[in-house]
């Protein structure tokens, strides 16, 4: 009897140690699920952004950021991003003094005088391609780049002399402080200056002065090419299209720059990541009709040197 009493309290003892066991084991389970969510809790906490983003600069790039900036805001609702024009020039200056935390610029920051390029940091958001255009009853589709500049500088001016119409040319021109005017110069032109014509600061009004005017060239980005009322020349036996340009065969492309003062940091950081992504990359610049940066396979210095990635 005494052995079966033995054996009973043995039983019961370790019946009450397993219980025990068990117990603190919940009880150290529990403590570290609470821990884990609360440090969940603070990690969602820190990276959820919130704050505003002032970003200015190149007309040309503004619906392409505005509309990057209204997904950007729709995945981020504490967060507030305004997105004003006011050209290159402004972008460049106000990013530079402070005043905003992106500047976008058509051109590199080098090409322009009384900016301190030094102090900014070049974000090569997206690329845009653009080409001569012309009046669809000129009768020609593709030139010669030394024939061009001849056409833009005023040395031919009749389309005959080209194989064309018997039609004067009508030169459409950009103002001086356009960046689309600063990039068709430079890739296209080698550097010389346009002769006087008309002069428009609309990428939208030229396109129609050129449909609306006989013997009219003007030169436009490739998203305008969306209609036939003008015609896009081919320079040089090469048609304007994004493969070329990305391959490096297509000379007349640049890229669009969005600067910080320093390296960018917080918001702009977050934005500038965002422009990035596959999908802005990928889609949004589609639509917008830029060239995606990510697909080049040749890159520009400030210099306008070329070379393969």
């Amino acid at each position: 009897m005494k052995r079966i009493k033995n054996l009973s309290l043995l039983t019961l003892l370790a019946a009450v140690m397993v219980f025990m066991a068990a117990c603190g084991g919940g009880t150290s389970t529990d403590k570290t699920e609470g821990s884990t969510s609360k440090d969940t809790a603070k990690t969602e906490q820190k990276t959820e952004l919130s704050g505003s983003l002032s970003i200015s600069g190149s007309s040309a790039m503004q619906p392409l950021v505005a509309a990057a900036a209204e997904e950007f805001m729709a995945q981020n609702p504490k967060v507030d991003v305004q997105v004003q024009a006011g050209g290159s020039g402004t972008g460049l200056s106000q990013v530079a003094e402070g005043s905003v935390q992106i500047g976008n610029s058509d051109v590199f920051a080098e090409e322009k005088e009384g900016i301190p390029a030094d102090q900014l940091v070049d974000h090569k958001v997206a690329v845009v391609g653009m080409t001569a255009a012309v009046n669809p009853k000129v009768g020609i589709k593709d030139i010669k780049k030394e024939d061009l500049i001849k056409v833009f500088t005023g040395k031919i001016t009749n389309w005959k002399e080209l194989g064309g119409k018997d039609q004067k040319i009508v030169l459409v021109n950009r103002p001086d402080s356009s960046g689309t005017r600063a990039v068709f110069n430079k890739f296209a032109l080698d550097g010389a200056t346009p002769a006087e014509g008309i002069t428009e600061d609309s990428s939208n009004t030229v396109k129609k002065i050129i449909n609306e005017t006989d013997g009219a060239i003007g030169y436009l980005a490739f998203s305008y090419f969306t209609d036939d009322s003008v015609t896009p020349l081919s320079i040089d036996g090469v048609e304007p299209t994004a493969e070329n340009v990305q391959t490096g065969k297509f000379p007349v492309w640049a890229y669009q720059h969005s600067y910080t003062k320093g390296e960018a940091t917080d918001l702009a950081k977050a934005f500038l990541d965002f422009m990035m992504s596959d999908d802005i990359q990928n889609n949004l610049l589609k639509q917008q009709g830029y060239l995606p940066v990510t697909k080049m396979e040749v890159e520009r210095d400030a210099k306008g040197n070329q070379s393969n990635k």
